[in-house]
């Protein structure tokens, strides 16, 4: 039997602990409204890192970011506003079950892919606007097992992105951090029209990822698009975007001597594996969930 989206998600066994926690589940304890304030200001913080013009991830309206509130639904930007300066009335939060369930449906016109989004706000009398990522987000958050998502357009990233060899590009790691921040590899996104077709996309390459790493990704590559980072935190969000556009600049720069020399796939699975690296992974990921959420330093 053909189950839906949610269905499968709430059904789908784990079997090791890599794979992903935090899939779809049925409501058991909603936020409260000091924990949704406190969630809301952590990720207009993260936004605002993300939105730095100094940091050259994105301009203007460019990238969306969100957060799970709990079981039953999710923070995600406005259309139309500036990461760099949205407040906390900025982002419209957003019902899982409705917009998972939207992704079943077949080709529909963007008059109607207009009216779901709108309908799964969990308050029908706000004005805002999801963005038009909003389902991307949602399977980043249950799929993707994400509890922060950051979508970005960094320019270090899109001069691969937007390049004839960008997948040969990024078929390799370059240097153990990569791996220990950004997981063994990343995903990879073909262009395709952002919405839903494109969320369509990320879900099918995110299960193929899974499939093949046990884990789901913690970086994921639009191709002539953008860089989506999936976290545990705010803060990991923010180290795994800082560290991919340090490896995005040293990818490009190999060019200019040859190309990059990749680590090998033994290698990558070796410090992915390791018990030395995986003691300093839990460590950053202390420092991630523990220190100061000064967004500036």
């Amino acid at each position: 039997m053909d189950l839906g989206l949610v269905a499968r998600l709430s059904a789908r066994p784990l079997t090791t602990s890599v794979v992903p926690t935090g899939v779809y589940r049925l409501p058991e304890k909603e936020m409260t409204m000091p924990g949704k304030t406190d969630l809301l200001n952590e990720l207009v913080a993260m936004s605002h890192w993300l939105g730095d013009p100094s940091r050259d991830l994105a301009i203007l309206g460019e990238g969306n970011t969100s957060a799970r509130v709990d079981d039953a639904s999710f923070f995600v930007k406005a259309s139309g506003m500036s990461l760099g300066e949205i407040e906390l009335d900025g982002f419209v939060e957003i019902a899982f079950e409705p917009m998972l369930n939207f992704l079943e449906h077949g080709e529909v016109s963007d008059n109607v892919t207009t009216e779901a989004f709108m309908a799964s706000r969990t308050d029908p009398t706000s004005s805002l606007r999801p963005s038009v990522e909003t389902p991307l987000h949602a399977l980043a958050l249950t799929v993707g097992s994400a509890e922060f998502v950051g979508h970005t357009h960094p320019t270090a990233v899109n001069a691969i992105m937007c390049s004839q060899q960008a997948e040969e590009a990024i078929a390799g790691r370059l240097f153990p951090d990569e791996i220990v921040v950004c997981g063994p590899a990343p995903a990879y996104v073909p262009y395709t029209d952002p919405g839903l077709p494109l969320a369509r996309k990320v879900w099918e390459v995110i299960d193929d990822y899974i499939d093949t790493y046990r884990e789901p990704p913690k970086v994921i590559l639009m191709q002539n698009h953008g860089f989506i980072a999936l976290g545990e935190s705010s803060r990991e969000v923010q180290n795994i975007t800082a560290m991919y556009v340090k490896a995005a600049r040293i990818l490009v720069g190999t060019y200019a001597l040859g190309g990059p020399r990749f680590m090998t796939p033994e290698n990558v699975a070796r410090i992915h594996t390791r018990p030395d690296e995986d003691y300093r992974r839990r460590e950053l990921r202390s420092l991630i969930f523990n220190e100061s959420q000064d967004q500036n330093e």
